[in-house]
């Protein structure tokens, strides 16, 4: 493949490097998805319920993480140095990578504005963003972005990238902003050759954002914009994702490559299934797949949890962890500093029963 000279010189300004990705390749095929044209967990059947084609997937945002406010920054000092170093998160992410991906763990969602370092906040004074206030992207955060995803890459994991967050949003000026930051990070993206990379436009649209673009109105518009094809005539699969329990509008389902869900706040099993059968029921529901990639529930010892529910609906489940009251530095993914090892009970429970369910022997 080709590169024109102008991607070419900003991956050069914006990556770091000219060499393309490739090992890897997610793909859809109706409501499957499929890596390398084969289907996930192709031929694997649990306790009679169709496993292939599903992704598996964890919430896992702050890989990229950084706080650019020195007003909040030392809140997220490490115990053992007693300073914030995102340079040593993003490294201590990657070396966890193949223990998640041994238990059977094929995507994670990453977001270039995180989540809320403190599981669930009211205020975010703290700055993460990838985006300066002009929606430029700062290089810092695209060459540990580019780390995770070359790993990755290398792994054959997909990569379900959100851009925005509730809360960071508004550090981006004007909608023009918005657009260039979405217009930037899928040419960055497309200059790297990567094709294992989904995109979620903003996570839960429906939640606080001050522009309209990214809006249960008006999303739908940027998910169509982040999919025009790169130079070799491929295009990103885009989606965009909505509050615990909500479902999508037919406009978002109709310019959706997948149908993204959450669970949070959906403390029974069955309601899960309800989701997916009103998902599917929506006018514009063409066959596709559909994806839980947000859910705080766990109950894995039990017969019925909502990771079973979903599977059994024949959708994709993701594990959403955070550090609860009371727990210690090794709970919850989302919440800095992570030690992203599988270091506490509850990350064990997930994980063994990932790799009971996808047959995996860690």
């Amino acid at each position: 493949m080709r590169l024109p000279l102008s991607l070419l010189v900003f991956a050069m300004l914006a990556g770091g490097s000219t060499a393309l990705a490739g090992r890897t390749e997610v793909t859809i095929r109706g409501a499957d998805f499929l890596l390398n044209t084969r289907p996930t967990y192709e031929g694997r059947i649990w306790e009679g319920a169709r496993i292939e084609g599903l992704l598996f997937n964890a919430r896992l945002v702050q890989g990229v993480f950084d706080d650019l406010n020195p007003a909040t920054r030392d809140r997220w000092a490490y115990a053992d140095t007693g300073r914030w170093d995102p340079d040593r998160n993003t490294a201590e992410f990657i070396a966890a990578m193949p223990a998640w991906r041994a238990h059977g763990l094929l995507a994670f969602t990453l977001n270039l504005q995180g989540g809320s370092p403190e599981g669930y906040s009211k205020g975010q004074p703290w700055e993460n963003s990838a985006f300066a206030p002009d929606g430029a992207l700062r290089p810092a955060y695209l060459a540990r972005l580019q780390r995770i995803l070359d790993r990755a890459d290398e792994l054959g994991m997909a990569v379900i990238l959100g851009l925005f967050y509730f809360g960071q949003d508004e550090r981006l000026a004007d909608e023009a902003a918005v657009t260039r930051a979405i217009d930037g990070t899928v040419d960055w993206l497309h200059a790297r050759g990567y094709r294992h990379v989904l995109l979620e436009i903003n996570n839960e649209c429906d939640i606080h954002y001050d522009h309209a673009l990214l809006q249960p109105a008006r999303v739908a518009e940027a998910i169509r914009r982040a999919q025009r094809p790169g130079p070799d005539g491929r295009r990103l699969l885009v989606s965009t994702s909505y509050k615990g329990g909500a479902l999508p509008s037919p406009e978002v389902v109709a310019a959706s490559d997948f149908v993204l869900l959450h669970g949070n706040g959906v403390h029974q099993p069955a309601r899960i299934a309800e989701m997916v059968a009103a998902a599917k029921a929506n006018p514009a529901f063409t066959p596709k797949p559909i994806v839980f990639n947000e859910d705080d529930h766990f109950d894995f010892e039990k017969p019925e949890n909502n990771f079973v529910a979903a599977l059994r609906a024949g959708t994709s489940w993701g594990y959403f962890d955070y550090r609860m009251k009371g727990e210690g530095p090794a709970d919850g993914f989302q919440s800095v500093p992570v030690d992203w090892t599988l270091s506490s009970p509850r990350k064990r429970a997930f994980f063994a029963k990932l790799a009971e369910i996808t047959g995996r022997r860690p």
